[in-house]
């Protein structure tokens, strides 16, 4: 039986902008965002919480977090309007079709779609 325990409940990110990293993610996903401070905002209404901390210091990607859209086209237009960069294509694999983009701090993602 899974317990609360050993569940992913928080992704932290780093940022090099917080405006422009909110205006992103709320612009493309709908997050809603609550700040602590000047360093540090986090996220909620993304499926998981989270929260993104402001660096000076370039950004390592360490974990590629995977969102779920039903329109790959759709979402991938609005990510590049919204400042995101595709660093991997729209590509098949076994259960569905994915691309990976980066957000305007640096960190990639990818989308997936079972559609």
């Amino acid at each position: 039986m899974k317990t609360k325990n050993t569940l992913i409940n928080y992704v932290e990110f780093k940022a090099l902008d917080l405006e422009l990293t909110k205006i992103f993610y709320n612009q493309c996903f709908g997050w809603v965002f609550t700040d602590y401070g000047p360093t540090y905002t986090a996220f909620t209404d993304s499926g998981l919480e989270g929260g993104f901390e402001k660096t000076d210091e370039d950004i390592i990607n360490g974990v590629l977090i995977v969102l779920y859209h039903e329109n790959l086209l759709f979402i991938k237009d609005k990510i590049v309007e919204a400042g995101g960069t595709i660093v991997k294509n729209i590509f098949s694999f076994p259960g569905g079709s994915r691309f990976h983009f980066s957000d305007p701090s640096g960190n990639e993602l990818a989308v997936w779609s079972d559609k």
